[in-house]
């Protein structure tokens, strides 16, 4: 469970999200309050903390950053309770602020960002920092917004871009969606733009198992299928390695081996 996201600003829709859901708002305005903010979640039990380094607010300002200090104090608190930190970025400045400041995840590509050069890339690989795609966020993003075929592609082309360089050279991919924000809960098209970013089968699976595994530390008891392992287990209706959708197609699902769903019982959806 990750704390709901710390931004400086945010947009109106999820105002009323917060609101209709009797939620407190996560808007922060100076270094003390968001530091007590991202306390208050930890001790609620978040298992980490999302922080918007580049908010997308609208109007005038457009893209709104968190101040460099602001983002820097936040990742140094988390991590000394031991909690990882992921950031929304939205473009150049809201990637920079959430590298420089020590960010662990990048939660989404970064369209409005442009290409990755190979000098911008390395800084990600010094950092260490992982990168989830999101990809078809975009395409969602796109269609609500507005935007013109063009520019979707043009986006989705840019989000592909940065995954593709960033897979290529050796940095940590894992896999994730905007589910729940989006409603876009078959993960097909995901899997194809992956691919199109140069990620086979293989580099896919990883980013989804091994990777995720190490990245968060659980290398005693997960990422093999060996004795003593906790049996979480998906099993697929098809070869990836023939059809990479395959991986949006599971027929049985195991957690710490107990069935939790298979697709040939009566209650299957």
């Amino acid at each position: 469970m990750a704390s709901p996201s710390i931004r400086p600003k945010a947009r109106r829709y999820i105002r009323k999200f917060f609101a209709d859901e009797h939620l407190g708002s996560a808007e922060v305005n100076s270094i003390p309050e968001a530091l007590a903010r991202e306390k208050l979640e930890i001790k609620h039990g978040a298992d980490g903390v999302k922080l918007f380094t580049g908010a997308i607010v609208g109007g005038d300002i457009g893209v709104l950053p968190m101040p460099l200090p602001m983002a820097t104090a936040l990742v140094q608190q988390a991590h000394h309770y031991g909690k990882p930190v992921f950031a929304h970025p939205s473009n150049a400045q809201g990637v920079n602020i959430a590298v420089d400041s020590g960010v662990d995840v990048l939660a989404h590509t970064a369209p409005m960002m442009g290409p990755w050069d190979a000098a911008f890339v390395k800084k990600l690989l010094d950092h260490h920092v992982a990168l989830i795609p999101t990809l078809t966020l975009f395409e969602v993003e796109a269609k609500k917004f507005g935007e013109s075929e063009a520019d979707e592609a043009g986006d989705i082309a840019a989000a592909v871009q940065q995954l593709n360089a960033y897979s290529k050279a050796g940095g940590d991919i894992l896999f994730g969606t905007d589910v729940g924000y989006t409603e876009a809960y078959d993960t097909a098209e995901e899997y194809r733009l992956m691919n199109r970013a140069g990620m086979d089968y293989r580099a896919i699976l990883a980013s989804m198992t091994t990777t995720p595994v190490k990245r968060f530390g659980n290398t005693s008891s997960k990422g093999r299928i060996a004795t003593g392992m906790d049996a979480d287990l998906v099993m697929l209706d098809a070869d990836p390695a023939a059809d990479i959708t395959a991986f949006s197609r599971v027929d049985m699902t195991m957690r710490g081996g107990k069935v939790i769903f298979d697709r040939s019982a009566p209650t299957a959806p």
